[in-house]
This record gives C-alpha cells, structure tokens and sequence, in this order.
C-alpha cells in the first residue's frame, strides 16, 4: 500500500451519504483500496495522520477561465459595458506564454483550494494543458470558438482557423495522462457565433466522441437579442442545430424558460451555476431548483478570476445554498448536502467522470482533500456536511491529492514552482498586458 490516511472523518458522498469518524483510507496505485475502521494489516509507504481533519471527495470546478488570473481586480466595479472593453483591450495583448503562467497560478489558488478538477473554456488550449500537465490536476478543456462567420460566407471546418486549432489540440491532449486532460469542443455563446460553427463542432464533437462547452443565456439582453434575430430562445436555437446532440457544460443557464430547461434535462446537459461571480456582476444566478425539477444535472463553478475574485469553491458552495434560500424565502431550500453534491458528484457527471471521481469509495481515484476541522471558526462541529459548507473556506485545506499524488500540502506545492510562476508573472506577462511602453 502506498499511502495511509489514519484517524480521519470521512466525507464519502456516496448514495448513503455516509459520514465515518475515526477511519483509515487505504491508497495504491493512486486508487483508494480501502475504507475502515480497522487499520489495515499491509504496513503502508507512507502515513498520514487525519486526526482532526475531515478527508472529502476533491472539489469540481465546472467553469473557470484559468489565464484570467493576470486579470484579477483589473474591471473591479465598473459597468459590464465598461468591464467588457477593459478585458478586451487586455486579452488582444496575451499570448501564450502569458496565458500558461497565469493558468499555473490559478491552478496553484485551486488547489490550494481542495479542487481536484476543472473545466476551462478559454483561449491558447494548449499553453492551458501544458499547466494543467505539470501540476497534476484533473482538467477538461474546451477552445472559447468565437468567430462571427457571416451567413452567407462559405464556411470549411477543415480550413477555419479555430477549428483547425481544436483538431490539433484534441490530437495532442485528448486523453493524456490516461484520460487526466479532456479536451472539449466549446463557443463562448450564442451570439458571438452562428450555426455553421455550431453544427461543425457538434459533428466533429460526435466523431470524436467528446463535449461541447459554452455560456448560455446568462443574461436577459442576451436572450432577448437571440429572439430578436431568430425568434427562438438560445436554448431552442442552439438545439435546433445540434449542438446538444453531445455532452454539454452550460455555464449560466440564468435566463432560460421552463420549456428549455425541460428541453436541455432531457439532452442531460450539465448547467453550472456561478452564483458568487453573478452576485459581483449585478445580476442572479442560476435557478438551481426548478433547473434540478426541470432534469439538469447542476454543478458549481467559479468564473474566472476577473469574474469572482478568488476560485474558491468552499465559498461558491455556500453562495449557492444561501441564493437559493434567499430566492424562495426558505431556510430549507437548498441544503448542504445538496451543495456539496452539485461541487462534487455533480461536477464529475458534468465532465463525464463520474467512474473515477466525485465519491470516496474503494475503486475510486484517491482525488481526496483534507480539511482542518481544528480552526476556531469550525468548533465545535455539530454536523460535518454543515461545517463543510458553511463555515469552513478554502483556506482551511490542509492536503490536495489526485490519484494518490499530493498536489497541494501545508502551503507547498511540490508540482509547482511558485516562485518561478510568480517571477513569470512580473516580468514578463504583466507588463505585456499592462505596459503600454513594452508593445
């Protein structure tokens, strides 16, 4: 056995919703092979002493834009309007360089953070997945297509640009590390694109057998917009064309009516609610519940940087719990065991690993965080689940792993060069974006 967490509250998440106190969780292969009372008989390589801690599933974070993180604070407080032109005049100066070392950060704040996985839709895929390979980390990630093609433009998926870029992409990190990076189709949304992109990636997507990734109808202009052009919801639009007929992550989902929630639960497409990055946006959030009655598989994601602040899941999961009471007017309307199923199992289905992560239980990765249930602010514990979501932050994480590998422990980060991400950072990548006297 390679690794032995002794002594530790475990979190499961399974069906039953088992909490064990005082267990061992037994690690080979980078699989959990055991959870018991009982410590096993095959002495371990190594021990890990869980007394006081409560060891859960790795968090999911279903929507993020990891390069963003050079961004962060930089549109704080302005209109969207305002916000939209500042991002853009700074993303025209990124590269790649600059997007793999603040993908490197964000995944050092995730992990620090107890998220074992992410899903990214964003630009320079492939300076992303150089990142999420040297860390260790669990990723899918999608290439934000957003070219606007005019309609009666001819349109070559074997020649157009971005999706020549995907291709190569999904050729080189599709399934890499035995399916640890997951490359998905994706559009940035409905209207900064049309049908003949969406029904191309929707077939490429089929034949290779991956995702879509996108944002849907997360605000009320960009509903009415879509009806305005077309006469159709997003939703309805982007159905019609095929681009559900693949697993699908909807970040959103705000503004879409009973008769498309109803439509996209029965294409099992994941919504991903950002409530925290919506609350800073001015604007509400996913309606979880009736997205839950309408069939949707609902998971939990961050945004980006720019967007939420921090990625900090701990507080995504109590945002979204306290949102959704506040909308009902119900202290019980969505419990904690709720949320942490949306940023756990819910999250594996929406990435389509729900065979190897989401739960601890024998068979399963060890993708596994330990909490430090000793801080003030969690004692006394009354309730595990309740601490986990409402009490406990991110910086309560005291250990990351995924498959066994400790990514993240006591502020170090054994995959990561810090300093050297963080010397990357400040002389090279900031003042690209920030110094106009350098371009």
């Amino acid at each position: 056995m390679d690794t032995l967490i002794s002594n530790v509250t475990v979190v499961t998440m399974n069906p039953r919703m088992e909490v064990l106190f005082g267990a061992n969780i037994g690690i080979d292969g980078g699989k959990i092979v055991s959870i018991s009372k009982k410590v096993p008989e095959e002495p371990p390589k190594a021990i890990i002493d869980g007394t006081g801690m409560v060891a859960m599933p790795g968090l999911v974070n279903c929507h993020t834009h990891l390069a963003t993180s050079v961004l962060r604070s930089y549109s704080d407080d302005l209109s969207q309007t305002a916000a939209l032109e500042a991002l853009l005049q700074k993303e025209a100066k990124m590269d790649s360089r600059c997007a793999k070392a603040a993908s490197l950060l964000s995944i050092a704040e995730c992990l620090r953070f107890g998220v074992t996985s992410v899903s990214d839709l964003y630009y320079y895929p492939n300076a992303t997945a150089e990142a999420v390979a040297e860390s260790g980390i669990k990723a899918n990630l999608a290439l934000s297509s957003y070219r606007f093609i005019d309609e009666n433009e001819d349109f070559d998926f074997d020649t157009d640009e971005q999706c020549q870029e995907l291709c190569r992409v999904v050729d080189k990190w599709n399934g890499y590390d035995d399916g640890r990076i997951r490359i998905d189709a994706g559009i940035y949304a409905e209207y900064t694109s049309n049908y003949k992109l969406w029904e191309a990636l929707a077939g490429y997507a089929c034949e290779k057998g991956i995702g879509v990734q996108l944002h849907l109808a997360q605000t009320q202009g960009e509903v009415d917009s879509c009806l305005d052009r077309t006469g159709m919801n997003p939703g309805e639009l982007l159905d019609f064309h095929r681009l559900f007929a693949v697993p699908a992550t909807a970040a959103g989902c705000n503004f879409l009516t009973e008769q498309e929630r109803k439509l996209l639960g029965k294409k099992k497409v994941s919504a991903v609610a950002t409530p925290l990055a919506d609350a800073k946006n001015g604007q509400p959030s996913t309606p979880i519940l009736d997205s839950v009655k309408a069939g949707m598989n609902v998971a939990l994601g961050t945004g980006g940087a720019i967007e939420c602040g921090n990625l900090d899941m701990f507080e995504v999961m109590r945002g979204a719990s306290l949102s959704a009471r506040a909308v009902a007017g119900d202290p019980a309307a969505l419990p904690c065991n709720a949320a942490l199923m949306m940023a756990t199992v819910c999250g594996a289905q929406a990435q389509g690993r729900s065979d190897q992560c989401g739960m601890l239980e024998v068979g399963m990765d060890a993708d596994i965080v330990l909490v430090d249930f000793s801080a003030p602010h969690l004692m006394p514990c009354h309730n595990v689940l309740s601490g986990l979501v409402y009490s406990a932050k991110g910086g309560d994480v005291a250990m990351t792993m995924v498959r066994g590998k400790i990514l993240y422990q006591n502020g170090q980060f054994p995959t990561i060069d810090l300093k050297n991400v963080v010397e990357e950072l400040t002389t090279y990548a900031i003042p690209r974006l920030f110094d106009d006297s350098k371009n």
